[in-house]
């Protein structure tokens, strides 16, 4: 499996900079580029990957550090930049490879390093002759294991993000009708937009049991491999089988209290051109948290700040293309809120498809009396065909863990005027 290493730094990692940390292992590699430049990877001479590098990312929202990848890794002063390394689990030092890349990143840049105490400077010596299957070469970088039915990728994270790696390994594979598989260990939690992009369609979170083997993380089911993808293991009435990890410990994974609320909005707006995105989502946030949201972006971690136009701009470049427009909207910690939302256009106008989930403590009280005041705003100045409200214990970090999670209570189902 591939081993993905984290740079946290103050500053830009430089093409110069770059290009150091890639001798870690000598000059006899070669340096390729993947998607206009985006993706460096450092390849055998047969250009066999080992390390893949993806562009450094200026993150505006400190804590997306501390929310990513733990305590483990100290919250910076302000924005940083955000660098990823994937060294291919194929060859065992390449993951050296990748400590050594990151250890000279930060030995000359400052920040820190994920995982903690891997990061070192040493020239990592590679076997002679070097030689890795092929096929390599001509899979996605996020990806391990790649067949006719699916795109399988192993991460071992303690939070498992819709990276921009991931979310491209996704498109990819939806693309060329292969389902993605994540695998996981059972200690791994999902954010909100990975388990939004895993819940539908033939995706999978396969969670990989030391003990009991492999279960989906979402429905329950038993898996095992089987020609070529993770396939549900079926009794004698040809039911699914449910994993007694992700049953038995219904309840546990969440603090005592703990509570989530969420908002399925959908909005439809006659296509003009002063039209202006996310005003729904802007005054739901501001209603239910009195202050607006403070980022979004196209991947986590969330690293721009919250731009209604901006995210206007990014729509129509891709309407353009006739492509629909996907990001994430980010709260503060102090009250923990994401988001995913979708803006496709439709014969009744430009849709936004909104989830907004909050979350909440034992002794917090759920908004719940603003939601009339709420729907009468959107309907009025914000087009809102829908808004579904639900609640439910659920951990107060918008993260998913691997098992049964409680239904959710509906609330309320708002309906604004009929679409033309």
């Amino acid at each position: 499996m591939t081993k993905d290493v984290i740079t946290v730094t103050p500053a830009m990692p430089d093409p110069a900079t770059l290009l150091a940390g890639l001798y870690a292992s000598g000059p006899d590699l070669t340096v390729n580029t993947l998607a206009d430049g985006a993706v460096l990877q450092l390849c055998t001479p047969d250009g066999v990957p080992l390390l893949s590098i993806e562009a450094p990312h200026l993150v505006h929202h400190p804590y997306e550090a501390r929310r990513l990848l733990g305590p483990q890794v100290p919250l910076p002063e302000g924005p940083f930049w955000w660098t990823e390394a994937r060294a291919t689990g194929a060859l065992p030092e390449a993951q050296r490879l990748a400590a050594s890349f990151a250890g000279r990143l930060t030995s000359v840049l400052g920040g820190a390093v994920w995982p903690p105490d891997t990061a070192h400077t040493d020239v990592v010596p590679l076997p002679s002759p070097l030689t890795l299957p092929p096929v390599l070469a001509s899979q996605p970088p996020a990806v391990d294991i790649q067949t006719d039915r699916a795109s399988v990728v192993v991460q071992d994270r303690p939070v498992i993000a819709l990276t921009t790696w991931l979310s491209n390994a996704l498109a990819e594979a939806a693309a060329q009708g292969r389902a993605l598989q994540l695998v996981t260990p059972p200690t791994s939690r999902l954010t909100l937009p990975t388990r939004a992009a895993l819940a539908f369609g033939p995706h999978r979170w396969v969670v990989q049991h030391p003990e009991t083997g492999y279960y989906d993380g979402l429905r329950g089911a038993r898996l095992h491999w089987n020609d070529g993808a993770f396939t549900e293991q079926r009794g004698p009435d040809d039911m699914p089988s449910v994993a007694e990890p992700f049953t038995t410990t219904v309840g546990a994974p969440t603090p005592e209290g703990e509570r989530q609320l969420a908002l399925s909005l959908r909005t439809v707006h006659p296509a003009t051109a002063d039209l202006v995105l996310g005003g729904a989502l802007e005054a739901t946030w501001q209603h239910l948290t009195g202050a607006p949201p403070t980022g979004w972006g196209t991947a986590e971690p969330v690293n721009l700040p919250w731009s209604k136009r901006e995210l206007t701009e990014l729509a129509r470049t891709r309407a353009q293309r006739g492509a629909p427009t996907f990001f994430i909207t980010l709260g503060t910690p102090e009250q923990p809120a994401i988001a995913t939302t979708r803006i496709v256009h439709s014969p009744a106008g430009i849709e936004e498809h909104t989830t907004l989930a909050l979350g909440y403590r034992s002794d917090d009280t759920l908004p719940l009396e603003i939601l009339p005041e709420l729907t009468r705003h959107l309907t009025a100045r914000h087009n809102l065909t829908t808004m579904l409200a639900t609640h439910r214990p659920a951990r107060r970090d918008l993260t998913a863990t691997p098992h049964a999670e409680h239904p959710p209570t509906p609330v309320s189902l708002s309906a604004g005027p009929p679409t033309a």
